[in-house]
């Protein structure tokens, strides 16, 4: 079977890969602090929980990821994820200027995907991303093991920055 023929196993970054706590303090002052909470991504912890079901994921399925991110931080987030033994796999990110809310930008990617790919499995925190996700029809796991962030909610949905 060749990677064509594989299943996609989707993946979020943000609190579903990679632990965002320690920058969260740059989306809680007015006006929020993007450019910071970007160039602090590179020091993300990863999240155990995330990590071992990517790579498990990565046995049967072709990985992808799909994130919120900006354009921008394509190269922190490759490298990112090959210092944590991340699979290899084609990474979608937002346009540096779109501010759709994620659950939309999101399912428009999946949808895409969806038409040439088997999509085994969407793996994100993000509870609307998620619910819109299952009513079009997908699998999804619900990335719960990092601490819930309010501003970060709001960054994903109201202001579309992640």
């Amino acid at each position: 079977m060749t990677d064509n023929d594989r299943p996609l196993a989707v993946f979020d970054l943000d609190n579903t890969l990679a632990d965002t706590a320690h920058r969260q303090r740059f989306l809680e002052v007015k006006p929020r602090d993007w450019d910071g909470f970007f160039a602090a991504a590179p020091q993300d912890p990863p999240l155990a929980e995330g990590i071992a079901l990517a790579r498990e994921s990565a046995e049967d399925c072709e990985v992808m990821y799909l994130t919120g991110r900006p354009e921008r931080c394509r190269r922190d987030t490759v490298d990112w994820l090959a210092a944590h033994g991340l699979p290899e796999g084609r990474i979608w990110m937002r346009r540096d200027n779109d501010r759709r809310p994620a659950r939309r930008t999101k399912l428009e990617i999946l949808r895409r995907l969806a038409r040439a790919r088997e999509i085994r499995v969407l793996v994100d925190d993000d509870e609307l991303v998620c619910e819109d996700a299952e009513r079009a029809g997908f699998t999804v796991v619900r990335a719960r093991w990092a601490a819930a962030s309010a501003a970060l909610k709001v960054a994903q949905e109201r202001e579309g920055r992640t």
